[in-house]
C-alpha cells in the first residue's frame, strides 16, 4: 500500500509517500511545499493544490492521510491553516482517494506509544521506521511522514478514521 501523509500548513505544507508492505516500512519521497508570504493567499493556495496534485498523480497513493486540524490560539493562523487544509482536503477528493485523518495525540501513540511523546521522540521513531540517515527537515516533513506512518499502523482500523 502507498501512503501519502500531508502535515498541512500555509507557508510550509510537509509531505511523505511511503510504501508499507507486510509489516515494512520503505520510503519513496518526502519534501515540502513552500509558499512565500509575498504572494496573496489565492495564489498561495493555488500553488500548494497543484503541487499535491502533482504528487498524487505522480505516485498513485492508495491511501491519503492528513492531520486533523487541532485548535490554535491565534484565530488568523487557525483560519489560514484552515484554508490551506481545505485544498489539500479538495486535492486528495479531486484524485478520487479515500481521506484518513489522525490526531497529534493518535499520531503519537502510532509510533511510540505515548500520547505525550515529545517532537523529538516521534521525530527519532520516524527516522528509525523509516531507515533513514537523519531526520528529515523541516519539521512538517517529519510530521507527514509520521502521519503517514500512523495510517499504516491503523489501517487495519482505517474506517474509523476516514472523512466520510
Amino acid at each position: 500500500m502507498i501512503i501519502l501523509g500531508v502535515d498541512p500548513g500555509i507557508a510550509t505544507t510537509g509531505y511523505g509517500v511511503i510504501k508499507y508492505e507486510g509489516n515494512h516500512f520503505s520510503t519513496i519521497d518526502y519534501g515540502a511545499i513552500i509558499t512565500t508570504p509575498k504572494s496573496a493567499l489565492p495564489e498561495r493556495l493555488d500553488l500548494l493544490h497543484r503541487n499535491l496534485r502533482l504528487l498524487m498523480d505522480k505516485y498513485k497513493p492508495d491511501s491519503f492521510s492528513v492531520e486533523e486540524l487541532f485548535f490554535n490560539k491565534n484565530v488568523k493562523t487557525a483560519l489560514t491553516v484552515g484554508h490551506a487544509r481545505g485544498v489539500i482536503l479538495l486535492a486528495a477528493h479531486e484524485a478520487g482517494l479515500d481521506i484518513y485523518e489522525y490526531t497529534p495525540l493518535q499520531v503519537k501513540q502510532a509510533l511510540v506509544g505515548y500520547g505525550r511523546a515529545d517532537k523529538m521522540q516521534i521525530q527519532q521513531m520516524v527516522k528509525v521506521l523509516l531507515n533513514l540517515e537523519s531526520i528529515p527537515k523541516p519539521d512538517d516533513v517529519a510530521d507527514a511522514l509520521a502521519i503517514a506512518i500512523c495510517h499504516a499502523n491503523s489501517s487495519n482500523a482505517g474506517e474509523l478514521f476516514r472523512i466520510k
